[in-house]
């Protein structure tokens, strides 16, 4: 049996048999299991399974399995129960127990009390997270092809030229695939969202004059793209309720795009400059004024914000840095918060004798080292408790020096050593040296106040 079959068998034997799964979903580290009665879910045999890293027991179960082995564990569980990843399990009330009524009214209440807040940068996640590999994949390209331009390498050569079309080219279309999934996640028609994309970034928008002004192509960036991919959804469901089915597909997206793309021009452009200038302007001052200060405040709370979920908020921010200063510095900062952690992790390594715990740091480390950091934080750091904190103090130093020194980042998507090719005006030994920081200050903290072998029982 490989590997992938038995979790996907061990797994499904500790949330109560393919009966009681709802619908099967994963992301790049998590299998994510939406369950019609949480009671049958054995949280302790979970975490004992070979292969997972850690359990997150939240509006769905989270099992941290890593990147590369979580895709397959999926489609081993699709193939098992019968559901398509992402498809639900149909729900009849008459054929219910009354233990599945009970955590139905559960999540029911549960989805009372998540806060709108919450809800808005889950849905900003939900938006980007699709876009990841191809962000990680050209960004990779982009920043080895211009790390070879700076090293002498002619751009003109043809080769050279085709790395780069290739690391560009889906940034060039960000806002189309961005207003593709906007639409898409609230349940609109995915072409009217990219369509939004493609008026805001139309190179047209030069030639047009709007309040005595030449309108200026991506003014307001992705979060402009974001409202009005949004406004055309909610535009289109209102229509579609009084047109008539015969001529539904003729005129509710005609109306659409005409109502939105007007109020676009003339009212989102404007509000969402406005909006985008704030933001971009506002965390450039921050970092440049408060500095060190700064940098290791970022740095220290972005452990947090990825435990719940929350950092992939964070991803349009970064995306209208680039498009407007052409890098981030407030990646390479958030950066050193997975370097911290990998820091306590090989504290932890050398200090502990328990077995498992050790098995799991050796299997998580790697990808540690590479950005990917939920499988130490949900395997490792977050379980023990204290060595969490002090892998967030690990990344405040790190990331105060990456704030110092300027550090900053032409692309997003990667983390950790794998930043390194798209770090900008040279500084890949800079940022490398503040990876470095943080790992021996996370290592540091850690080993002297951080862990002790009590914390290693029952994990």
């Amino acid at each position: 049996m490989k590997k992938e079959e038995r979790m996907a068998s061990e797994i499904l034997n500790d949330i109560g048999g393919k009966e009681n799964i709802q619908r099967v979903a994963h992301c790049m580290t998590r299998l994510r299991l939406s369950l019609k009665d949480d009671s049958k879910v054995n949280l302790d045999g979970l975490k004992q399974v070979d292969g997972v890293m850690g359990v997150v027991d939240d509006e769905t179960l989270q099992v941290v399995i890593g990147p590369g082995t979580v895709n397959k564990v999926a489609a081993e569980m699709s193939k098992i129960t019968g559901l398509g990843i992402g498809e639900e399990a149909s729900l009849d009330d008459e054929d219910l127990t009354f233990e599945e009524k009970a955590a139905l009214d559960k999540d029911r209440i549960k989805s009372k009390n998540r806060t709108p807040f919450k809800n808005f940068l889950r849905k900003l996640g939900n938006i980007f997270i699709p876009l990841i590999p191809g962000l990680v994949a050209s960004g990779i390209i982009n920043g080895v092809a211009n790390f070879a331009v700076n090293a002498g390498v002619d751009r003109e050569q043809t080769w050279m030229q085709i790395l780069l079309l290739f690391g560009s080219v889906v940034f060039a279309s960000l806002g189309i695939l961005v207003g593709w999934n906007t639409a898409k996640e609230f349940g609109g028609t995915p072409v009217l969202g990219a369509i939004a994309g493609m008026i805001l970034f139309s190179p047209l928008l030069a030639d047009i004059t709007i309040y005595g002004e030449p309108l200026i192509p991506g003014r307001g960036g992705l979060f402009g793209v974001i409202f009005a991919a949004w406004l055309m959804t909610f535009v289109e469901k209102n229509v579609r309720k009084v047109m008539p089915d015969a001529v539904d597909i003729i005129f509710t997206p005609l109306i659409t795009l005409l109502v939105v793309g007007f109020t676009s021009l003339y009212a989102i452009m404007p509000v969402a400059g406005v909006l985008s200038d704030g933001i971009t302007i506002g965390l450039t001052s921050l970092i440049d004024t408060g500095g060190a200060i700064a940098g290791a405040v970022l740095a220290g709370f972005f452990l947090p914000l990825v435990m719940v979920g929350l950092h992939h908020g964070l991803t349009p921010i970064h995306l209208e840095l680039i498009n407007v200063y052409g890098e981030t510095a407030l990646l390479t900062i958030l950066a050193m918060g997975g370097a911290g952690q990998v820091g306590a992790a090989i504290a932890i390594y050398v200090k502990t004798k328990n077995k498992r715990l050790r098995n799991i740091i050796k299997g998580s480390t790697p990808v540690g080292f590479l950005g990917i950091g939920e499988p130490l934080m949900y395997g490792v750091t977050l379980p023990l408790g204290r060595p969490f904190l002090t892998a967030c103090l690990g990344a405040s130093v790190g990331g105060a020096f990456q704030a110092v020194m300027s550090t900053a980042s032409s692309g997003i998507g990667v983390s950790g050593l794998s930043l390194i090719p798209l770090i900008t005006n040279g500084q890949y030994f800079t940022y490398f040296l503040g990876l470095v920081i943080s790992y021996t200050f996370g290592f540091i903290f850690t080993y002297t106040f951080g862990f002790k072998e009590s914390m290693a029982d029952g994990i």
